[in-house]
């Protein structure tokens, strides 16, 4: 360890290490210092320049983000000179960004409103941003998610997320001078970009300029429609963030509220997701069960993330062979709500809206998969985000953290711990060999695989199920997924099974869930504090394995005959295919 070094900060000794920036030791003393471009890891460029202080015998400010501490540096944070440069740097950025603030989609989290207000910064500076429909401003909708050049502020972190979380470069700074935005690179559509939704440049975002597209506005019509009924499902790691949209601490499970919110919205019918959680493992556990029986092809890949199933067809469609043919828990739940469900609600298909809760963008585009659904009628009709849902609640006056906790009241709602834990990262691949193992070996067996768990971004195990070994691999975050597929081509371990997901820790970081600050997401491990929820969720659960859902069995029984029958095949399955970016070139 470096030896230490004294600093001193508005006229008081610090400690610090001399591989350390201004920003880093003011952070961990808790001096304030504003912050905008900055998120650790991702982007520290130095932009935006709020981040500037005073360093004794240097010429101009420094940007304490870039600076790194010496011995004996004497640094002023918020003296007149600093303040005045700030506000003048706060007061250019508004220029840029068009206040809508009463519509916007981060109306409650805002960083750079945040700024604003603690600075002080006059109206007179929020209204010059001109004509919308001038050449300066820049939109573009996929339907899934939409940029919108008139709330960017050129910080740029988005621009680093998409490289280096999603390891895709998708976005890029196109034009120059003031005519400069943010957008697909090569001047593309984000339809046409190779985008795959994992939503992590909208986490980056400090404004407003890149969200999801909304859909709280149907929603709040089809709840005042008599002739409709409306269904939702919830995916597990909505519950393990939603509390932090209502001020609770990361790592809060709302289950309960969450269940009684909806009463209070006038839902009709609750279909958890974790039940097809469940469902999902009898149908993918009894094909990876198939492939071993008949030499199948392997490895065998999961397919329940939307984001990573859109970087395997856009970029490496030589593996979609390896590919589970099973939907993901929310297609299969929105197949089951617009038959099984149907019918037993003896309510018209044409009458049954289907809405999922889900803490990812890329969800939104898979529910507009023409193969997700029959007779012209799609099986998810509209997905809601964490952050959209949470925006519902608030605006039909709910009073979410004075609810008392209830429980879901649909048919296909219970579910069992494996089903939980489908949320975080290696969840899918332990729920998966809880069932499988005991099919195979014939006798109880463990329940934990201690050794798919973890944030580690590729992580590998060996069990040994029926006297074979199967080596599996968990892989989560676009950067680690093509690593480990580059690796493939040439490898020449057996892997048997692999589980992916296109966002880092798993679903519980997903591009939909609630926005951490920037200078919050240098103290927590948000990935491990929301996975967390979901596993104390299974180890409290009294059923811990898939197929000990009487329900699913149930469901079976009634509907679906056996996993991997006709029938199943026929509503819980699919195919997928070669995509391919940019051929739309301007």
């Amino acid at each position: 360890m470096s030896k230490q070094i004294k600093i001193n900060i508005n006229g008081l000794d610090y400690d610090a290490n001399p591989n350390e920036t201004i920003l880093q030791v003011a952070e961990k003393n808790d001096i304030y210092i504003p912050r905008l471009c900055f998120l650790k890891d991702i982007h520290e460029d130095g932009n935006c320049r709020l981040c500037s202080v005073k360093v004794e015998g240097q010429v101009n400010l420094k940007p304490a983000c870039k600076t790194m501490v010496e011995d004996g540096m004497k640094i002023i944070t918020d003296d007149q000179e600093v303040y005045d440069t700030v506000s003048m740097n706060l007061e250019l950025l508004t220029h840029r960004h068009n206040f809508e603030c009463f519509k916007c989609s981060r109306e409650n989290n805002c960083e750079f409103l945040d700024l604003l207000r603690r600075y002080s910064i006059d109206n007179e500076f929020t209204n010059m941003y001109g004509d919308i429909d001038s050449d300066f401003y820049y939109q573009d909708s996929s339907g899934v998610m939409i940029i919108d050049s008139s709330k960017c502020v050129l910080c740029g972190r988005c621009v680093s997320a998409c490289e280096k979380q999603s390891g895709l470069s998708i976005l890029h700074f196109n034009e120059r001078g003031n005519k400069t935005y943010v957008g697909p690179a090569q001047f593309h559509e984000l339809a046409d970009s190779g985008c795959i939704y994992c939503g992590k440049c909208i986490g980056a975002c400090p404004t407003g300029a890149l969200r999801e597209s909304d859909d709280i506005k149907p929603i709040e019509r089809l709840l005042r429609d008599p002739s409709k009924t409306l269904v939702v499902q919830v995916a597990p790691a909505v519950r393990a963030a939603l509390g932090e949209e209502f001020g609770y601490p990361i790592g809060t499970n709302v289950e309960g509220k969450l269940f009684s919110a909806l009463k209070a919205l006038g839902i009709h019918e609750i279909m958890d997701t974790n039940f097809t959680a469940d469902l999902t493992i009898m149908e993918e556990g009894t094909e990876f069960i198939h492939r071993l029986q008949h030499d199948g092809v392997f490895p065998m890949f999961t397919s329940c993330s939307p984001g990573w199933i859109n970087l395997l067809e856009l970029n490496y469609p030589e593996f979609i062979p390896n590919l589970s043919s099973c939907k993901s828990p929310q297609q299969m739940a929105g197949a089951l709500i617009k038959t099984y469900y149907a019918e037993k609600l003896e309510v018209d298909v044409k009458d049954i809206v289907s809405v999922s809760l889900m803490p990812c963008i890329a969800k939104k585009e898979e529910a507009r998969r023409p193969e997700m659904g029959r007779n012209g009628i799609q099986d998810v009709d509209y997905v809601l985000t964490t952050r959209e849902f949470s925006r519902l609640i608030r605006r039909r006056g709910i009073d979410f953290r004075n609810l008392e906790d209830s429980k879901p009241y649909g048919m296909l709602s219970s579910y069992t711990g494996a089903g939980a834990i489908f949320g975080a990262t290696g969840g899918v691949m332990e729920a998966a060999l809880r069932t499988v193992s005991e099919i195979l070996d014939k006798k109880e067996t463990q329940i934990e695989f201690q050794q798919v768990r973890g944030t580690e971004h590729i992580k590998e195990a060996t069990f040994q199920i029926a006297g074979q070994d199967i080596n599996v691999a968990v892989v989560h975050g676009g950067v680690a997924i093509q690593e480990f597929l580059d690796s493939l081509k040439d490898s020449t371990k057996q892997y048997h099974f692999v589980e992916f997901m296109g966002c880092t820790g798993g679903c519980i970081n997903g591009g939909g869930q609630p926005i951490v600050k920037a200078k919050d997401q240098d103290k927590y491990d948000v990935r491990k504090l929301r996975a967390q929820v979901l596993y104390d969720i299974d180890a409290k659960a009294t059923l811990r394995k898939s197929h000990q859902n009487e329900f699913v069995a149930k469901l079976y029984e009634d509907f679906l005959e056996k996993p991997h029958s006709k029938k199943a095949h026929e509503l819980l399955h699919t195919t997928y295919h070669k995509r391919e970016a940019y051929q739309n070139v301007k």
